[in-house]
């Protein structure tokens, strides 16, 4: 007699399906048809899984809202200037630009020890650069380096009075 095919699967989530077991080998079904009845169905977990997605997404929009508002508020607090740059740039590099110089300053004057004087020529420099991109590009840099990625920061990322 031939091992079947056709399992029939009472899943965990109370479904039962029929499954086509005949692309596995035959001591391989017996224990898959175990394996399949652990979890829950397709649609069960695809609904899940969904539902889990749009709670991740919904969590996730909630979060850039929140680090875009403090980034707002720490350059209005700090008085830095707006980047320049593309539209959908501007909020990510704002977002990005606190995010380093706050790391940044816990770093050299918490840690390290310098200066307020130090950190205001610091502070300074940063009001410089105001194009997101450069921030951007920053995004996975060390805090410590920030003074010396500052200084090589060029003219084209730095803004300017001058409209012409």
């Amino acid at each position: 007699m031939a091992v079947k095919l056709i399992w029939p699967v009472e899943h965990s989530c109370g479904h039962v399906q029929e499954v086509d077991l005949s692309d596995r080998p035959a001591d391989r079904r017996a224990g898959h048809a175990r394996w399949l009845a652990q979890r829950p169905c397709r649609d069960c977990w695809q609904t899940e899984h969904r539902r889990d997605a749009e709670q991740t997404a919904a969590w996730l929009v909630a979060r850039r809202a929140e680090e875009r508002a403090q980034a707002a508020e720490w350059a209005e607090q700090f008085q830095m200037p707006p980047l320049d740059g593309p539209e959908r740039a501007l909020a990510w590099g704002e977002t990005i630009r606190h995010k380093l110089v706050t790391a940044a300053y816990t770093v050299l004057v918490e840690e390290q020890g310098i200066d307020e004087e130090a950190w205001a020529a610091v502070e300074d420099q940063v009001r410089t650069v105001t194009r997101a991109g450069w921030w951007i590009d920053q995004r996975e840099a060390e805090p410590a380096d920030l003074s010396e990625l500052l200084d090589a920061a060029t003219d084209a990322d730095r803004g300017t009075e001058n409209p012409f």
